[in-house]
């Protein structure tokens, strides 16, 4: 063996083993940090609930006009203290609701909806008002923007602006804002999120 070789390959095994002794030695660290990093990673999004005043024709807007799958029809919760459904809804509604009607739809990327239509159920008097807490809004992507608006216009939709563009003559990233015939506000994208924000795709 040359002498160059020798010594390429008694410098690989000192690395070597001053890594394992170091990774020995800091084993405790390395454990916390990696504890750490995995109640860190990010979650995926599973649902998004909405409330509707009449849950058939809820049903009927978001499969027809978006296409999403109906993965349970509207189905009748009542209250009651017999079922794991009627306790869990007990818990979440407390007591007095005596029964709502819910459904399950799914987005093509397994995203669910779940539409709730409640006895006593209440419209905002100003149906678009972002400045109060909480969510005002949910966006869905479609290439095709103009079509999809025209779709939820004429099912009794609204669009609640011009369509624009984000990056004029640089990108051809389009966006909206729309209303569903039952005033919950829906935001149209062309393409995906990462595309529209994210440095890396220009």
């Amino acid at each position: 063996m040359k002498r160059r070789d020798f010594f390429k390959k008694t410098s690989a095994f000192a690395s070597f083993m001053v890594l394992g002794l170091s990774t020995k030695l800091s084993g405790a660290q390395q454990q916390e940090k990696k504890g750490k990093e995995m109640s860190n990673y990010p979650r995926a999004f599973s649902h998004i609930g909405i409330t509707v005043p009449d849950l058939e024709e809820a049903v009927k807007f978001y499969n027809e006009v978006m296409g999403w799958y109906i993965m349970m029809p509207p189905t009748v919760v009542l209250e009651e203290q017999e079922t794991a459904i009627g306790q869990m809804c007990i818990d979440v509604f407390g007591k007095g609701w005596g029964s709502f009607k819910i459904a399950h739809l799914s987005t093509s990327d397994t995203i669910g909806i779940e539409l709730f239509e409640f006895k006593n159920n209440k419209k905002p008097k100003h149906e678009f008002n972002p400045y109060q807490t909480g969510i005002f809004h949910f966006c869905v992507k479609d290439p095709d923007i103009e079509g999809l608006v025209a779709k939820i216009v004429a099912a009794g939709g609204k669009q609640r602006m011009p369509i624009r563009e984000y990056f004029p003559d640089e990108k051809p990233y389009k966006m909206v804002y729309c209303e569903d015939p039952f005033g919950n506000i829906i935001e149209i994208y062309t393409h995906s999120y990462e595309l529209v924000y994210s440095d890396t795709y220009k």
